[in-house]
């Protein structure tokens, strides 16, 4: 399957697969609909074609651009960055290359008796052991390279070990700054929204006073962002490429160097140095301490710090994109659920109000049990979104957990008499008093038994059996759920603890299981699941059996 992954731009972060043709712009029509007010109403056409897919500029305003390139035809790769106003597309089509089986032309073999092959030298990318200092009797050919590669492969492990831009940025200037006596420094980025460059890191070298404001010659920036190329300036006033009346000696600069950062798909930024004699004092005659090979240099680091901005904006579109799909799929979920039970609010309230009108006592007190019915359905969904939605820590403390499972037995009777269910509860004698967050895992069993009684509801000889399993010395106490439902069948067992999947249609909200398991898991406990499809289900929520201190003995309950 094609698509195009939106990579700068207001849609940003979006995905779209590409059928057989489409077009794309920023009117209504257009199966693809643009956030662009510089994409034209009909901006371009995608058809696939016998030999791929052909993107066609629709004599647009601005034009469109296939890797920097005007385009008004392209047959499309995987890989082309598609540019229609601001917005900036990766194209991909999976189909585009066949995976190749190369399992017959590859065989690992197992050891070789032989002294004919061995390892003589192991490194890591502790960077001390890949490079040494240099030697005396190197030539300065090659104590230079050996430096340079140095340079480069620290800034390569720079941008290879973070996710933060900013992070990113302020070690790429601690590095430059270590290699070259420059006085101040700046990187400046490309603003997703408006592509002018907007101050990201500077830095000032010790000696310099930080308010004195940093100055960069529009001139210098321009002329690297139009002919994306680094540049060298030693005496500016000799340089035919400035203009005198915005000469960089104005500004206090000696010399700078200002290269682009350019990644795959196009300039993301810049970075600036130099040396600067403060307004009003006499410049030093100092030698010059830019040379064309820092400059190079300078050149490569802006590469790599290109590739890294644009790998963690592309990491963060994505992110970004599965965090909406997620709000949608949540909102969609809930928001079903929300409906189904305000209608039943809705039919209980018209029952109540039908029965005050005829005085009829049987039909208000049907209406308003569907009423209560409902608002424990909206206390219930409430208190799992609180639940699920933040990590906690339980609070702990000595509790009788023969009495939290008998509030809950307790409380589901009426539900259970209701789907003619029998619910049977066995307490354990003589337990000890345990530490657990009573609250919480009075939530966990409940979803627990709910989804039980739910599972064999009005179904012949339904029964849910409650009960406790401990022995004395033992580290984790167990309690056991089981049913004589219609069972899970295997592959919907890894399901059920996933958000949002539930097997009671609209009467659930997914949300119950993942709940309890989230409960049991913040005690450092688990549920484990055994199940026979037409024979039952067995839940056994397993917590550590962490006693009280003053290991008083938990009150037995009569069955």
């Amino acid at each position: 399957m094609a698509s195009l992954f939106v990579m700068q731009g207001r849609d940003r972060g979006k995905r779209f697969e590409l059928p057989a043709e489409l077009t794309l712009g920023r009117d209504g029509s257009n199966l693809i609909q643009l956030n662009d007010s510089e994409a034209s109403r009909q901006h371009a056409r995608v058809r696939k074609e016998e030999a791929g897919y052909l993107l066609t500029d629709l004599s647009s305003s601005n034009g469109s651009f296939v890797n920097n390139e005007p385009v008004k035809e392209r047959l499309l790769k995987t890989g082309d960055r598609v540019l229609l106003g601001r917005s900036l597309m990766l194209f991909t089509d999976t189909q585009e290359h066949s995976s190749q089986n190369l399992a017959h032309e590859v065989d690992i073999v197992g050891e070789l008796h032989t002294t004919g092959s061995r390892i003589l030298k192991s490194v890591s990318q502790d960077q001390s052991e890949v490079f040494r200092a240099p030697d005396s009797a190197d030539s300065p050919w090659l104590a230079r390279a050996r430096s340079n590669l140095q340079i480069m492969y620290r800034t390569a492990l720079a941008v290879s070990h973070t996710l933060d831009i900013d992070q990113l940025l302020h070690r790429i200037m601690e590095l430059i700054f270590e290699w070259v006596e420059a006085d101040r420094g700046l990187i400046m980025l490309s603003s997703h929204e408006t592509g002018e460059l907007e101050p990201a890191v500077s830095r000032n070298r010790k000696g310099t006073k930080p308010d004195e404001k940093l100055s960069v010659s529009r001139t210098i920036l321009d002329y690297v962002l139009q002919h994306k190329e680094g540049v060298l300036t030693s005496d500016a006033k000799d340089d035919e490429r400035w203009d005198p009346a915005n000469s960089i000696l104005k500004l206090g600069v000696r010399e700078a160097i200002c290269v682009p950062m350019q990644g795959r798909y196009g300039i993301v930024g810049v970075i600036y140095i130099d040396t600067y004699t403060a307004p009003g004092k006499l410049p030093l005659r100092t030698p010059n301490k830019f040379t064309e090979e820092h400059l190079k240099l300078m050149v490569a680091i802006g590469h790599q710090a290109a590739l890294a901005v644009e790998d963690t904006s592309y990491y963060s579109a994505m992110v970004h994109a599965e965090r909406l799909a997620a709000m949608g799929q949540t909102i969609a979920t809930l928001s079903h659920h929300i409906k189904n039970i305000l209608q039943g609010i809705r039919g209980g309230s018209y029952l109540i109000e039908e029965g005050l009108k005829g005085s009829d006592q049987d039909v208000i007190r049907r209406g308003w049990r569907i009423v209560e019915k409902n608002q424990e359905r909206i206390s219930s969904l409430v208190l799992d979104m609180l639940t699920f939605s933040k990590d906690r820590e339980p609070e702990l403390i000595a509790a009788d957990l023969n009495e939290t499972v008998s509030d809950v037995v307790e409380l589901m009777q009426i539900r259970a008499a209701e789907a003619v269910v029998e619910l049977a509860w066995q307490p354990l004698a003589n337990l000890p008093m345990f530490t657990f967050d009573p609250e919480l895992l009075h939530r966990a069993i409940l979803n627990v038994v709910t989804n039980a009684i739910d599972a064999c509801e009005k179904q012949d000889g339904a029964e849910v059996a409650v009960s406790i399993e401990y022995a004395l010395g033992d580290r984790t106490v167990r309690i056991v759920v089981s049913d004589n439902g219609a069972g899970i069948a295997p592959d919907d067992i890894k399901k059920i603890f996933s958000v949002f999947e539930s097997r009671k249609g609209a009467r659930g909200t997914g949300l119950g299981l993942p709940v309890s398991q989230k409960i049991l898991r913040e005690h450092g406990g688990d549920i484990l699941v055994e199940s026979t499809l037409g024979v039952g289900s067995k839940f056994v929520l397993e917590l550590p059996a962490l006693a009280a201190e003053d290991s008083k003995v938990g009150k037995t309950i009569a069955s």
